[in-house]
């Protein structure tokens, strides 16, 4: 158990918001969340907000890299063109966002305010989910952190396409039930390279954030099972949309 996380517990370059437990009740957990490709921290500060879960600091991050002059930041290493559906390709190489990351969890959370890795969770959108993936990849090959929810996101391609013994720290995958980013063999890495790892599919097809309480709820029972707090999840919160 840590204290609640400051501003000043992180490096200036890093923007980010930090909403307190409900209450402003001692955290148990810290949730950190990651937005998508091209977007800021704002909508994933209204987001922690909503979900009012106890006992947990809630981080909104914010990407390093603006995206040209678009307004929003993204978390690739570069822009990289997708010639085959014309936009942007998510798998831009996460160096740069893996020390941030980094930076973030093992100096600030772990290091300043006292928190173990089991007590932190990510929860990433897009580009934000492949982030959080590689993380955990890429700095808890043996550790446990309390879960990573990837909303309509797998791996990066750099990867590993699977490993001996498997990540202890539990993955839940939401995505649409077709034109998803979240491919068949999307899945099957995940599941090569994670020992937990849970896949739900909106009863929709397309990519987005959850919309309504049928697939917000998933989300909010994987963070029931996985929060540590003697209060539990209120079940008011499953009616977030974001």
């Amino acid at each position: 158990m840590g204290r609640l996380p400051k501003t000043d517990d992180f490096p200036a370059s890093v923007k980010l918001n930090i909403v307190p437990p409900p209450n402003n009740n001692p955290p148990t957990n810290t949730l950190l969340l990651l937005h998508g490709l091209g977007d800021t921290n704002t909508p994933f500060t209204t987001l922690a907000s909503q979900l009012n879960l106890p006992e947990t600091a809630c981080i909104s991050l914010q990407g390093p890299n603006p995206l040209l002059d678009l307004g929003g930041f993204h978390w690739g290493d570069d822009i990289i063109f997708d010639s085959t559906n014309g936009g942007l390709d998510s798998d831009a190489g996460f160096a740069k966002t893996t020390e941030v990351l980094k930076n973030v969890v093992q100096e600030g959370l772990v290091g300043k305010c006292g928190f173990k890795e089991r007590e932190i969770l990510l929860l990433g959108f897009g580009q934000g989910g492949m982030a959080a993936l590689n993380y955990a990849v890429t700095h808890h090959p043996t550790k446990e952190l309390g879960g990573i929810i990837s909303i309509a996101s797998g791996l990066p391609s750099s990867a590993p396409a699977s490993l001996d013994p498997k990540l202890p720290t539990p993955v839940l995958i939401c995505a649409g039930s077709s034109e998803s980013a979240v491919t068949s063999t999307s899945e099957d890495k995940l599941k090569r390279v994670f020992e937990h790892v849970e896949v739900k599919r909106y009863r929709r097809p397309g990519d987005s954030m959850p919309s309504n309480r049928d697939e917000m709820l998933p989300v909010m029972q994987f963070l029931s099972r996985r929060l540590r707090s003697v209060k539990g999840v209120p079940e008011g919160a499953v009616e977030v949309g974001a």
